[in-house]
Order: C-alpha cells, then structure tokens, then sequence
C-alpha cells in the first residue's frame, strides 16, 4: 500500500494503522505523475491512497492500474477513507504483522543511478526507534514537534515512532515553515524538534524576531540528522535555545538511526557520538575490516538491512563478509566515538589528492557574511575535478573576501577556484543538500 500526503496528524494515524497489516510506501506529495508511477511499479502497489489536491497521485495511480483511494480529513486525527474499487480487491495478507515481515517500504535518494528500494522490518524500525528515545531519554512527558516529511525515515522513526516506543505526544506540522515555527513551539509547548542542518540554519535566520519565545520555551534538547552538522551552526543553535544541540548519524537503509551524541555531549564538534545499538567498524584501504581508524564505514546488526529488494546489482557492492558499506567516510576511535569526513562519492579528486568539500563548508561558515555555503567538484580534463563552491550571503562580501579567507585556514589545492553568491542553494525534499551534481545543475564543466 503506498500513500502520497502531506505533513499532518491523519498522515501520522495513517501510517501507524496501515504498517501493522501490511507493507507502507509513503511517497513525496512534490513528486511529478512520472516520479511517483516508478515508484508504484517498483514496489507492485496493490492501491495508492491521496488526497483530492493531489492529482499528479491520482494520475500515476490510474497509469499503473492500482486502486486509488481517498483520505478526507477532518478533526485531529480523524479521516474517512473512499476507495474507488472494492477493498476486498485490494491484496493484503491476513493478519497482523510480525517482527520479521517488512513494514516501510522506501527508495534511497538516488543521484545518477537508479534509486534503491529498501525494505524495513518491524523489528528494524522498533529497534531503531528505541535507540533514539533511549539516547534522547524521551518519557511520556516528552513532546516533539514534527517537521520532518512523513515520507522519509528521519520524520518517521526520530519524530513519530520515538515518541510513540515511549508514549510521548508528537505535534504535527503541515512540514516546515520557517515563519510559523516559533508559533507552532509555542502552541505545542515542544520539549524537543529534529531537523536537517539547512531547517536549522532557516530558523535560526528568525529567532532574533522571536525574544518572547525563545525566554519561554520548553525545549530540552535539539536534534539534527542526515547532513553534517558543522560547528558553526552547532553552537549557534545551543547558545540561541540554551539547551544541548545532539548530532546524529542515520540512513534509511539502517532504519535512521545508527548513532548519536549522547545528551551528556562529546568533546568535538565534527563527532556523531557513539552506537546506539549497532557494530560499527572500518573498512580499511586494504578491505580488511578494522575495530577503529579511519575508512569507510560499515555496520553489522538487527536493524540493517541484508539486501536491497532492487535492484539486485546493488547487492554486490553494497555488502562485504557479512558488513553493510554506507559509503561515507570516518573516523572510528577506540572509546566507540564516531567521526564523518564526508561521502566517497561526494569528495573532489584534485590531482590525486582528496578534498573533503565538508571541510571547506566549515570554513566558509565561519565568515561573518556567509549564511549557507557548500563545496563540489566540477570535471576536469587535466586535473580530475576542480573545487567550487557555492555561498548565500546575509551581509555584504565579495568571491575575492571568501576566497582570501578559505586562503588563510586551508592548504592551496583545498581553495574553491570560484565561490558563487547565490540566492539559494539547491536542496532536496528532506532538506539535504544537492552536492552531487551541482556542477551540471549549473552548467559548468
């Protein structure tokens, strides 16, 4: 069963009902008809459930053939659901799930390749979900303000399962909107919020406007995950709310959470704290795998996936002697405490010499000027690629003031040969940025 909706208490309630008889593929509302047709093809949707404001849904449904189903919402989490074929049509196995059966059906984000279907188990997402409410300490008393799309792992296991492991309140927002957020932690009396570095930086950009809130507030804690949280930001956010920002590591193909820090903190701010269930490990330069160093790092354990449902070549590079490749790139020290350096697909081939683009974001983050920044690779015949960089500004500076002062604090190859100002940077659905394939977004190179 797949569902295209938006952000809100019935997609929440929706989500919870339909996981515990059958397989969940929540899709992007944003998607075009031919997005979300792949989609429904991919997985063998037996119905597509939409709402009436959403006909590129409708219209991929009646392509494929699959039974098309309508939510009307009214108060809370209350809705009425009008199948336009009878449901005893619709397949579903009988009963309810079990730990082993598959409940979230999702595709990772795909760049140049075909996107990877992901299956994850009951026992996956509840094991997952009790990592981040264990790290977190969530209680019943707790009540976390959901900004993340529920149609992507961080919003649904970090915002709503968490919570439910431990019988906490989830306030749902119709997603992000950076001109409503205080509001909303202020109507909801939030003890906690997660969020992508970029829905941070957003409301961070507003906060000055909001003295009375920021005095009152109810917050504990504030959680980021599924982009590098650099130091800059990191800060800003805990002297901002006065309470501890906590780093996490996540990836939907291990049912989010992999590792976070600990709200007791960690002493460096380019750390994603310790495991919160799973093995972690390092695959050496020489494919062996090793308890600590600096690598690529794998992971071992119930909540990760053993294969991906498609395609089937991914299987053979994504997997080694049992261990799960994420392809990012860290540090593993012998306390347990994990460090990310960047995505191997991500870093810039100078010459032969490896530049980290996360490296330059922080330093360019650092300027007074600059509000948001991200460095790529632009092809090159001759060198391999070149480093670029792309800025949004909040005061005035100039290429020729970002570049002195990337000068000043990085080796000569890691300077970007250009840094655009920009009006904004691409970003994708769940608020990452769109590092891959920035230099053809842009047509350069």
């Amino acid at each position: 069963m797949a569902y295209v909706l938006r952000n809100g208490a019935e997609t929440a309630a929706l989500f919870l009902a339909l996981a515990s008889y059958c397989r969940v593929a929540p899709i992007n509302p944003n998607y075009q008809a031919a997005e979300i047709e792949f989609v429904l093809r991919d997985i063998q949707a037996s119905a597509l459930i939409t709402t009436a404001d959403l006909p590129n849904a409708e219209l991929a449904a009646r392509n494929c053939g699959v039974g098309l189903i309508r939510l009307s919402p009214h108060e809370s989490t209350l809705f009425e659901l009008h199948a336009d074929i009878p449901m005893a049509e619709i397949r579903t196995d009988d009963g309810e799930a079990g730990p082993e059966d598959i409940a979230l059906l999702l595709h990772t984000s795909g760049t140049t390749a075909r996107p990877k279907l992901v299956g994850l188990t009951h026992r996956s997402l509840c094991l997952s979900s009790r990592g981040v409410a264990s790290v977190l300490n969530l209680t019943a008393q707790d009540r976390c303000l959901s900004l993340m799309p529920l149609f992507h792992i961080h919003g649904l296991v970090a915002g709503l399962l968490s919570s439910i492991s431990v019988g906490a309140s989830v306030c749902c927002a119709p997603g992000f909107q950076a001109m409503s957020f205080f509001s909303w932690m202020k109507a909801s009396r939030a003890t906690w919020y997660t969020a992508v570095p970029a829905i941070h930086q957003a409301i961070l950009s507003r906060a000055a406007r909001n003295p009375e809130v920021l005095a009152s507030h109810s917050l504990r804690f504030v959680r980021s995950s599924s982009s590098p949280l650099h130091a800059p930001i990191w800060s800003q956010l805990e002297s901002t709310f006065q309470v501890p920002a906590l780093n996490a590591y996540g990836m939907t193909e291990a049912a989010h959470q992999i590792a976070s820090v600990p709200l007791s903190g960690c002493p460096g701010r380019n750390s994603v704290g310790f495991s919160s269930g799973l093995e972690i490990a390092i695959l050496g330069s020489e494919g062996i795998i090793l308890p600590e160093g600096s690598g690529e790092i794998v992971l071992r354990g119930e909540q990760v996936i053993r294969s991906y449902l498609n395609p089937a070549a991914a299987n053979e590079q994504g997997f080694q002697s049992g261990w799960f490749r994420t392809g990012d790139e860290g540090v593993l020290r012998a306390t347990g405490e994990l460090s990310l350096t960047g995505r191997l697909k991500e870093m810039i081939n100078v010459s032969g010499e490896k530049v980290a683009p996360a490296e330059i974001d922080e330093v360019l983050l650092r300027h007074p000027a600059v509000h948001q920044a991200m460095a790529f690779g632009v092809p090159c015949p001759t060198r391999g690629e070149r480093v670029y960089a792309a800025a949004v500004l909040h005061a005035p500076a100039d290429e020729r003031d970002l570049k002195k002062f990337v000068q000043d604090r990085l080796a000569k190859f890691k300077v970007p040969e250009r840094i655009l100002i920009m009006d904004e940077i691409p970003t994708g659905p769940t608020g990452k940025v769109q590092r891959v394939g920035m230099a053809s977004r842009l047509g350069i190179g």
